[in-house]
């Protein structure tokens, strides 16, 4: 086998290349591989086989144009289509023996961030850091499997509006305090200084809702800012969904769609920090995402 410590292609052959070549995982043993773009008509039939689709795609076309609609509505939330969504979550259903379609939601799409507190906790706090720059882990657009790590410089500004969506269920009658907030820094007259912007979370409904909360303007330089979520003086869970950090013209929220809230990157992205953080965890508190039926 050839083996090459570095090529260059040129910007004419990069359609081709890309049709028939791949890069295999840069981070553990760099390789190039074939690109199996072309299958045999047996292989074909075996991925047809396998492919939940088929299934899908008979589940969809039996749906009315109301129920069509509300997917898109759904969808929107996200920055998909009703089409997208509906196999991203009926392939969760099929996979996991769930039987029947969901209902779509305005306020939350597939998986959901759960925050959990059973006896002997009664408190949880999350943290995800928002310093001027960090590392995210990126997919690579055009090449199945393929992340890489992408440093990214945060021009934060203000005003910084927080938004998200969430429910309430509690186990007991304790009276707890739930928050989702954000915390900037900024140096004034060479003192750091901390400003709180708060949501406070209804626990007394327990049903799906939004709250914002805005701040606009602090003293001095901005440093940075974090986001928490916290409970005290809690038994129960809380369901949170489509988080925003929005300033500088978008959301700089990362994970807003609670795919994955404790994601551990490997040690191929070692310099991704995750999405959040554990801040206060004692026994008997967890926080993962899951799917709601």
């Amino acid at each position: 086998m050839a083996r090459t410590s570095y090529i260059e292609i040129p910007e004419a052959m990069i359609d081709n290349f890309n049709k028939v070549l791949k890069s295999g995982d840069r981070f553990q043993f760099a390789k190039i591989v074939r690109n199996d773009t072309l299958l045999s008509r047996k292989r074909k039939s075996g991925l047809t086989q396998r492919s939940l689709l088929p299934q899908v795609a008979e589940l969809w076309s039996d749906l009315s144009d109301v129920q069509v609609a509300n997917w898109g509505l759904a969808a929107a939330e996200m920055g998909l289509n009703g089409w997208q969504l509906f196999v991203q979550d009926q392939c969760i259903r099929i996979i996991n023996d769930i039987p029947g379609s969901a209902t779509p939601s305005l306020f939350h799409q597939s998986w959901v961030g759960a925050l959990a507190v059973a006896s002997p906790a009664d408190e949880i706090t999350i943290a995800q850091f928002h310093p001027l720059s960090y590392w995210i882990k990126k997919k690579v657009r055009g090449i199945a499997g393929l992340y890489q790590p992408v440093l990214v410089t945060e021009p934060f500004a203000l005003p910084l509006e927080l938004s998200i969506n969430y429910k309430v269920e509690r186990s007991d009658s304790l009276t707890p305090e739930i928050m989702f907030y954000a915390v900037v820094r900024s140096s004034y007259q060479g003192v750091e200084e901390e400003h709180v912007c708060a949501v406070t979370l209804n626990y007394v409904d327990e049903v799906w809702q939004n709250d914002t909360a805005i701040i606009s303007d602090v003293r001095g330089t901005l440093l940075g800012y974090a986001l928490y979520i916290s409970a005290t003086n809690f038994h129960g869970t809380i369901y949170i969904d489509n988080i925003k950090a929005t300033h500088s013209g978008q959301n700089w929220a990362r994970d807003p769609y609670c795919k994955n809230i404790d994601e551990t990157f490997t040690r191929n992205y070692y310099q991704v920090p995750k999405h959040w953080v554990a801040v206060e965890l004692p026994n008997g508190a967890e926080f993962d995402s899951i799917y709601l039926p």
